[in-house]
């Protein structure tokens, strides 16, 4: 339960980390401490914040689509409900040994409170950050009704945030965009088609109008506008 095959196109390497920053709307540097861990000094010397992410191939700094899933999920509890990271690694740790999962953020549909992490597990709800109490249901997080999962609970498209999010202000923004490993690379696109953001947003930064590129691609404006936030977005640094 839980896991993937590493020849799974889902599991297989392909976004560098400046670029799923980006379409993810973190700061690289987050991102990366994320996925390859940092120095940082302390009165007895320098110490190492172990990564909280599992890259595919560890010599490479490449993420595949599940770890653009896992990061979507560990934003969504750092930012939104500020779960301290140390409860974050007691859950993952409690996943993957009791609940047998390889994917613990990617696979499992995470709750919080607001102080702790719950997973929901035989139609109940444990308390993985707190050595597994039952406890009842509190919030489910926006963040994961942008995941499609398939059948067997594995995460299969992502729809992520083209909006700054303030509080519970874009809960709700059209899923315009989708990230699905199997269209165009993997890359940004319509949902329903084919059609990148990244080629959207460069016509439109070539001076063509919203209007011009809707009725050129025969899709509504709300999603065109959609398309130029996805790439248009500046990080924050």
């Amino acid at each position: 339960m839980g896991s993937i095959a590493t020849d799974d196109i889902r599991a297989m390497p392909c976004y560098s980390i400046p670029e799923a920053a980006h379409y993810l709307r973190i700061p690289e540097t987050t991102l990366r401490s994320w996925v390859r861990g940092r120095k940082y000094p302390t009165s007895g010397g320098d110490q190492f914040f172990q990564p909280v992410i599992e890259l595919p191939d560890d010599s490479q700094n490449l993420l595949s689509f599940i770890n653009l899933v896992e990061i979507h999920v560990l934003d969504a509890i750092r930012r939104d409900h500020r779960i301290s990271l140390h409860k974050v690694r007691i859950a993952i740790d409690f996943i993957k040994e009791e609940l047998k999962s390889d994917l613990p953020l990617a696979y499992h549909k995470l709750e919080t409170d607001g102080l702790d992490l719950f997973v929901e597990e035989y139609g109940q709800l444990i308390n993985v950050s707190q050595a597994g109490q039952l406890v009842l249901r509190n919030l489910l997080q926006a963040h994961l009704r942008r995941i499609d999962r398939d059948s067997a609970g594995y995460a299969r498209r992502l729809y992520p945030f083209t909006r700054k999010r303030l509080g519970q202000q874009f809960i709700e923004e059209p899923k315009a965009i989708v990230i699905d490993p199997r269209i165009s690379f993997g890359r940004p696109v319509l949902v329903g088609t084919g059609i990148p953001t990244a080629i959207i947003a460069e016509r439109y930064k070539a001076g063509e109008a919203i209007g011009a590129l809707a009725d050129d691609y025969g899709r509504p404006t709300l999603e065109i506008e959609e398309a130029i936030r996805c790439e248009l977005y500046t990080r924050a640094a």
